[in-house]
């Protein structure tokens, strides 16, 4: 039989719209795996995902395994036959599992002995045979946190399900899926056409549903269909449609038939914040908001129905007369938080744990202010500015507004900053106090919000370790890795020259419960640094290069990755191999020997006298360079060396009889070493 399409697809209840993608890809992954584990070939795969279906199409999928030759091992001929020749109970019983006589054995011949053996051949099995077996495997391993059952029914699943398609060519495969009968019937939009449909070849699966069964079942076609329709809608009433792509995913997984309508709200509401207003129609309604091209909001908002209506206006009017309400509370919030000033909120922080070692909310605010003091004389900042903005940093979550919209905590600081007249740049650093929020985020833009940021960080990791919540594995309750990372981005990529070192030991000042203090500011910059290794990494630096900065102990991230880079640089070069090697080598016989002598007294042979007096001229020319923080100056200056230090090797035996000319030779070995580690130790570098 020649290869032929295969379709699965599940019907079920509407599936969980923000896993819907990650069942389909899960549902995929595990088919895929179980095929190639059956060694049957295929040439593509289309995975199709909508509300009410999971589904799979694979096509030119091989028809029936090849088959194998295996041969199995026996026991020993040694153990094969008795005293008198004929054969051990082992020997019967290992033809036996065989399915074969005594005498078709062979014999295999091995290094370690001689063997009996039985080579077989067995037939491959069907795709019809093992595919359903593969499919309920899959399922079973889908990443679903809470199965349900329904009705009578021992079967679980994410949602109940209602058919199974399961197709090889234009054959049904006939099995049962989560407790169904498969064969080649599915069902349509549930509105617009609930009759069944008939599938009958895999290929045709897609067009059948959209022409017979108004689903678009492609999640990427409908995906780009809202996109586009959203775009053409916010057109229409001179706009331009505000799209969040996780938004967009998740309507794309609300409808079969997504159809645009176009609502209005009273422009009253304008006067709110544009993130309030946003934050209302995306979160709670779904909707996408209209903006000018100046970035200010419209009075509209684009929502998708999942049927083609006969009547659209009563969809647009329902939808405008549930959006209002929503807004008049956002209204509400605002004008009650508006009695108080951002101030008035800080005594309400004391009704909030922060955590239980480390006190409450308000007594973190008060060690913000502190680590702002400390932290903004360092990289230049305003300190009374940095001071007050890490004093309101955190009021917001006191007021109305943030107890209903948690994500627009640091957004509505800023708003009622500004209100209060605080400010402007202490009000944009409230908001960018929680920067960045995820990987590759956005960082502060002002100084100030990058003190305040990096006070924040730095205290819920100190804090964190010192209560002994440290993470493990996946389990990060309080984001100590983004914490971490967060503060390397900022002092990275805003050149800000800081200490890790003495800022945790300052962080860890704060804290007045009962804690080992010098351990735990190992473990917090030590768990600093494993998260720059990962951000450079992704940087495109390589392990070892890594390795050579870290050997030198620069407690600055800055002064890290610029290390860093010369060390990149100075790889290329064509010395670099060679005085890697050497200054291993330099490394390895330093460390068998005693403390060598920081002078260098007599040397005998022209070689070593010659490296003395370059060496000792390498290190004058490399002290401006040090100064200036120029280390791709200073190795590139350093590579000079290769040739000297290639001939002092070649001509001289360090570890001599003669143990003043040792010490001396291994004082110049020293003297070589400790230049090249001002910058990096180089001999980690691998060839």
């Amino acid at each position: 039989m020649t290869a032929q399409n295969l379709l699965f697809e599940l019907g079920c209840e509407e599936l969980p719209p923000k896993t819907l993608l990650k069942l389909s890809n899960a549902l995929s992954y595990g088919i895929l795996a179980g095929l190639n584990e059956a060694e049957l070939t295929f040439s593509s795969v289309k995975n199709y995902a909508a509300p009410r279906r999971l589904a799979i199409l694979i096509e030119n999928l091989q028809a029936t395994q090849a088959d194998k030759t295996v041969q199995k091992r026996g026991v020993s001929i040694q153990a094969a036959f008795q005293a008198d020749g004929t054969p051990s109970k082992a020997a019967l019983a290992f033809a036996q599992s065989c399915g074969v006589e005594f005498d078709q054995l062979e014999r295999l011949k091995t290094d370690k002995g001689e063997w009996l053996a039985c080579t077989q051949t067995i037939a491959g099995q069907t795709t019809q045979q093992l595919i359903p077996d593969i499919i309920r495997k899959s399922l079973s391993l889908l990443p679903i946190a809470k199965r349900m059952r329904w009705g009578n029914s021992t079967v679980e699943f994410v949602r109940p399900v209602h058919w199974a398609v399961l197709l090889y060519g234009e054959q049904i495969i006939e099995t049962e899926i989560l407790g169904l009968k498969t064969g080649n019937q599915t069902r349509g939009h549930r509105f617009h056409a609930p009759q069944a449909i008939t599938i009958e070849k895999p290929e045709n699966y897609a067009e059948i549903l959209f022409s017979q069964g108004k689903v678009i079942t492609d999640f990427d076609t409908r995906k780009n269909q809202i996109r586009a329709d959203a775009e053409k809608a916010a057109s229409a009433v001179n706009g331009i449609a505000h799209i969040d792509e996780d938004l967009l995913e998740e309507i794309a997984a609300l409808n079969e038939l997504p159809t645009p309508i176009t609502g209005h709200f009273d422009e009253r509401f304008l006067a709110l914040p544009a993130e309030v207003l946003i934050t209302t129609m995306q979160e709670n309604q779904k909707y996408f908001p209209v903006k000018n091209a100046d970035g200010s909001l419209r009075p509209y908002f684009i929502t998708f129905s999942n049927i083609q209506s006969t009547n659209p206006e009563s969809i647009k009017n329902g939808n405008e007369r549930v959006v209002t309400p929503r807004l008049s509370d956002a209204e509400f919030f605002w004008k009650q938080d508006r009695r108080y000033s951002l101030a008035d909120f800080a005594p309400r922080l004391e009704t909030i744990v922060f955590q239980q070692k480390l006190g409450t909310v308000a007594q973190k605010v008060e060690r913000l202010v502190k680590l702002a003091e400390f932290i903004a004389p360092k990289i230049n900042a305003d300190v009374e500015l940095s001071k007050r903005a890490a004093f309101l940093a955190k009021n917001d979550l006191m007021t109305e507004m943030v107890g209903e919209f948690g994500n627009l905590q640091g957004t509505m600081g800023r708003y009622y900053a500004l209100a209060d007249g605080e400010n402007p740049i202490v009000a944009q650093a409230i908001e960018e106090h929680y920067l960045p929020k995820q990987a590759g985020g956005a960082t502060p833009a002002s100084d100030i919000g990058c003190v305040v940021a990096l006070a924040e960080k730095i205290d819920t990791l100190a804090g964190i370790f010192s209560a002994g919540l440290i993470p493990t594995g996946d389990k990060d309750p309080y984001a100590l890795r983004r914490a971490a990372l967060g503060v390397l981005r900022i002092l990275i990529e805003h050149d800000l020259k800081l200490d890790i070192h003495a800022l945790v030991e300052f962080a860890l000042s704060l804290f007045s419960h009962e804690f080992d203090k010098p351990k735990t500011q190992t473990l917090v910059t030590d768990f600093i640094f494993e998260r720059l290794k990962g951000y450079c990494l992704d940087k495109g630096f390589t392990a070892d290069e890594f390795e050579a900065v870290l050997a030198v102990n620069t407690a600055e991230p800055l002064d890290f990755m610029q290390r860093l880079q010369a060390v990149k640089a100075f790889r290329q070069l064509p010395e670099a191999e060679s005085l890697a090697a050497a200054n291993k080598r330099i490394l390895n016989i330093l460390k068998k020997s005693d403390s060598p002598a920081k002078t260098v007294g007599n040397l005998v042979e022209a070689v070593e006298i010659e490296l003395l007096e370059l060496a000792q001229k390498s290190a004058t020319d490399i002290q401006p360079l040090l100064e200036k923080r120029d280390y791709q100056a200073t190795l590139n200056r350093l590579a000079e060396l290769k040739q000297p230090v290639d001939a002092f090797f070649d001509g001289v035996m360090v570890n001599c009889d003669d143990l003043e000319l040792r010490a001396n030779r291994l004082a110049l070995l020293n003297l070589l070493s400790q230049q090249f580690l001002t910058c990096a130790d180089i001999s980690k570098l691998q060839a």
